[in-house]
């Protein structure tokens, strides 16, 4: 009798509490979760972003294929993004220019991925030959906790109306934002136009 194919991890599915999200802001809890990430300054959608945004996925593909292989398959995580990073706030980057942004763009992946996971990736991708900023690309962990989060729709350039309304609702329940901003993507800007783009908003709070 053939065995059974083990069924493939979905960390979005697996931890959906933490990414539910409405058009009105709400508290979730957020728990440690490891990802893959690589961080940079300038603007978002620039040469270097687009360059350090690149290695990322070949590291994060080939992380789950290798992985695959082995006999634990998983989905790729969504694209997932801080900014103000590096001692900025949400209010530094409202002010600042684009290319003065910092901002660290994230891969959420599975716990039991470790360093040497992460070695082998880059090396699967020399052996075929490929080019790219893969060193670049490392693993963290994130603890975010108690955060405001909402989902927006439209384009990313009106996101500051929605987090005015989160920083609305985290004042009027005694918060503050005690982090970075953070954005997972949820659509594809190459296939969906502005109007219609989906992204959730979260901002880790505390009293």
């Amino acid at each position: 009798m053939p065995s059974e194919t083990p069924e493939k991890l979905n960390l979005f599915k697996l931890h959906r509490a933490e990414y539910a999200a409405g058009r009105t802001p709400k508290l979730v809890d957020v728990g440690p979760a490891s990802y893959l990430s690589v961080q940079g300054s300038g603007e978002p959608g620039s040469e270097v972003f687009q360059a350090r945004l690149q290695a990322l996925y070949g590291v994060g593909y080939t992380l789950k294929f290798n992985s695959k292989a082995s006999g634990r398959d998983y989905t790729v995580g969504k694209l997932e993004g801080l900014y103000g990073v590096d001692g900025q706030s949400l209010d530094d980057l409202e002010r600042l220019p684009l290319e003065q942004w910092n901002w660290r763009m994230l891969m959420r992946v599975p716990d039991f991925t470790g360093e040497e996971d992460l070695e082998e990736a880059r090396e699967t991708l020399a052996g075929k030959g490929k080019e790219g900023d893969f060193e670049r690309v490392i693993l963290e962990s994130l603890d975010e906790g108690t955060c405001i989060q909402m989902l927006h729709v439209g384009p990313y350039e009106e996101i500051s109306q929605a987090t005015a309304a989160m920083a609305e609702v985290a004042s009027r329940q005694g918060l503050e934002a005690r982090r970075w901003h953070h954005e997972v993507y949820l659509s594809d800007p190459r296939r969906v136009p502005p109007e219609r783009l989906r992204t959730i908003l979260r901002r880790p709070v505390s009293a």
